[in-house]
């Protein structure tokens, strides 16, 4: 079986959501305490057994090739002034995987990005992370699906349960088979269906395993929205029309930090799991409490 080594991430969207602060960085380099988001991204992959990082970005986004190369001009600077353990910081960011970076040109969907690093990607599954998915973790999440997809050899999603009145913000899926508890093969998809029309409370996140096979579907696929944008959805919906399509329910803590009140709960519940930072953070909220 092919052992999968590399991650695609799309980082080429515009970031609306958090306007004007997006206007010159892309949303996946707000921090969180003192990570980007996106590098809660990459150490998950790195952690799942992920040796190449492919980013695809847009001509503007210079802030994550930025953060993921050190200039030689810092480190010595650091080296000089004896920042032993910055220099340390900037080294391991360095190391963590090879990465490499693809353009998009235009705004043309998830699913376009992705073709975009078609080149890069081999007769070989793939793992697709999206930037505004964080998790806290016993098991990184994109490792779960891994072993999942070593078993089944079959596409797979990460999936979470959400509450019901939820719904009409994510995709949906049916389930094929109703008695199963936490890896499901899937029906169909439904886009942001009404809490009454929606089959599940199982909302697709932003974790996928793809084949070659569910990569073809998608180059062929054609957008049904009125943007044009083509979506990976577009491609697992011609997919599973012959072939199996699987989700998984991840265990963890996730945050939409695409989400602003979703970010700002990201923040302070990685800010209360930092050693340093903790004790004082709490006599603040307590402070705050009324």
């Amino acid at each position: 079986m092919t052992k999968i080594t590399k991650a695609i991430i799309p980082v080429a969207g515009l970031g609306t959501r958090f306007f004007p602060a997006t206007k010159a960085i892309s949303k996946e380099m707000l921090p969180i305490v003192d990570k980007p988001c996106i590098q809660y991204l990459v150490e998950e992959a790195v952690a799942s057994g992920i040796t190449e990082i492919i980013f695809v970005i847009s001509k503007n986004q210079t802030a994550i090739k930025n953060h993921f190369s050190t200039p030689l001009s810092l480190s010595k600077i650091l080296k000089e002034r004896n920042k032993k353990t910055e220099l340390a910081l900037l080294q391991k960011i360095d190391k963590l995987a090879k990465i490499s970076y693809i353009y998009q040109k235009k705004p043309l969907g998830d699913g376009h990005a992705i073709l975009c690093a078609k080149k890069l990607i081999k007769n070989e599954p793939v793992a697709i992370l999206f930037g505004d998915d964080i998790w806290d973790y016993k098991t990184p999440p994109l490792l779960q699906l891994i072993k999942k997809f070593n078993k089944f050899s079959s596409p797979i999603i990460a999936l979470e349960k959400i509450p019901k009145e939820l719904t009409h913000k994510y995709g949906i899926i049916a389930k094929k088979d109703k008695n199963s508890k936490h890896f499901h093969q899937i029906k169909d998809f439904i886009e942001k269906p009404s809490p009454k029309k929606a089959p599940s409370n199982l909302a697709i996140t932003g974790k996928y395993i793809i084949t070659p096979k569910l990569l073809e579907h998608l180059s062929q696929a054609r957008s049904n929205t009125k943007d044009e944008e083509l979506r990976l959805i577009d491609g697992m919906k011609s997919f599973i029309k012959e072939n199996p399509i699987y989700g998984c329910e991840i265990e963890g803590i996730r945050f939409d930090t695409g989400d602003k009140l979703e970010y700002l709960k990201a923040v302070t519940h990685f800010t209360l799991k930092n050693k340093m930072l903790s004790p004082s953070f709490k006599k603040y909220l307590k402070g705050l409490a009324l």
